[in-house]
């Protein structure tokens, strides 16, 4: 899977927007709920509806809330698509590490001398330090 330009400010935005406390609250709760207002929202949380307006907006530049007006109010609802795109990254992520850091343990299981800190998987020659010092 080849990630875009797009695709890193999808996860980049994903991940700011997942920093805050507050926004994960909001987000799961519009999960569970299927969709609210900010006002709604503010009177399940120790924040102003003006905070949960500003946290909302940033969520939704993340693309991981739809708004839709109904009347004069304006209902929100999560949308988890990028976050399941991101955590698809970071799964790729981890496994690509898990892979390197196998291959570092197997090369120093089975050497017989020092390892190089600086060692590459991809190249085992580098990993074994000269012991001719």
């Amino acid at each position: 899977m080849t990630r875009t330009a797009d695709d890193d400010q999808v996860s980049e935005h994903v991940l700011v927007a997942l920093a805050d406390p507050t926004r994960r609250e909001v987000l799961a709760m519009l999960a569970r709920e299927g969709g609210a207002t900010s006002t709604s929202l503010a009177a399940s949380l120790p924040v102003t509806r003006q905070a949960v307006a500003k946290h909302l907006a940033v969520l939704d530049r993340a693309g991981l809330v739809r708004a839709h007006r109904a009347g004069r109010e304006v209902r929100y609802e999560a949308d988890l698509q990028p976050l399941k795109q991101t955590t698809q990254w970071m799964a790729t992520l981890a496994t690509q590490w898990e892979h390197r850091l196998n291959a570092i343990k197997a090369l120093a299981e089975g050497a017989t001398g020092p390892l190089n800190p600086a060692c590459h998987p991809t190249n085992p020659s580098q990993c074994r330090v000269s012991s001719s010092r």
